[in-house]
């Protein structure tokens, strides 16, 4: 592990990260899992230092809708990861992101013998940029944005990008 200065002079670490969660099941409704039906699929998922994210299976497999569930989790984390690569790149060459949203899509495929897979992802950011910056830089910073995205690089299925950038209105006078 090696460490560097960026232009702003804050240290950058470089090399092995690790990461630990906590994931503990809350859904024994007093039997276990005696039988399929008779337990909740609850769990809570945590760090140090952050918030508790309640968790379930997809209400396809028995789950608590108002919950997270890990298909969801995979979806938000890749696009979570794109968004803070593109900000950064962006910043980088001097271009002002004022907002930025995605509706990220995933698709999970159910195998009988595999249990299921996910078989694509595709990010869908729509982000302004501030009145005169590079259009077409932006635009293309996406594709870079992806090639450095830890999660992305992580999986075995295609994610891709469908991105919409436009430019901050004029500010009109009253």
């Amino acid at each position: 592990m090696f460490a560097t200065r960026n232009q702003e002079g804050v240290c950058i670490m470089h090399g092995l990260h690790h990461y630990e969660v906590s994931v503990e099941w809350t859904g024994n409704l007093g039997d276990g899992t005696a039988h399929y039906t008779g337990y909740r699929r609850d769990h809570l998922i945590a760090a140090p230092q952050k918030s508790t994210i309640e968790g379930s299976a997809d209400p396809a497999f028995r789950g608590d809708a108002s919950r997270w569930n890990p298909e969801e989790l995979l979806v938000a984390s890749v696009s979570a990861c794109h968004k803070l690569w593109y900000l950064h790149l962006c910043a980088g060459r001097g271009i002002s992101v004022l907002s930025y949203r995605d509706d990220a899509i995933g698709d999970m495929l159910e195998d009988p013998d595999m249990g299921g897979r996910f078989t694509q992802i595709t990010l869908r950011p729509v982000v302004t940029i501030r009145r005169g910056d590079d259009m077409d830089a932006a635009r293309k910073i996406h594709r870079l944005a992806h090639e450095k995205c830890f999660i992305a690089n992580s999986l075995n299925f295609p994610v891709t990008c469908d991105a919409t950038v436009e430019q901050e209105e004029s500010k009109r006078s009253a």
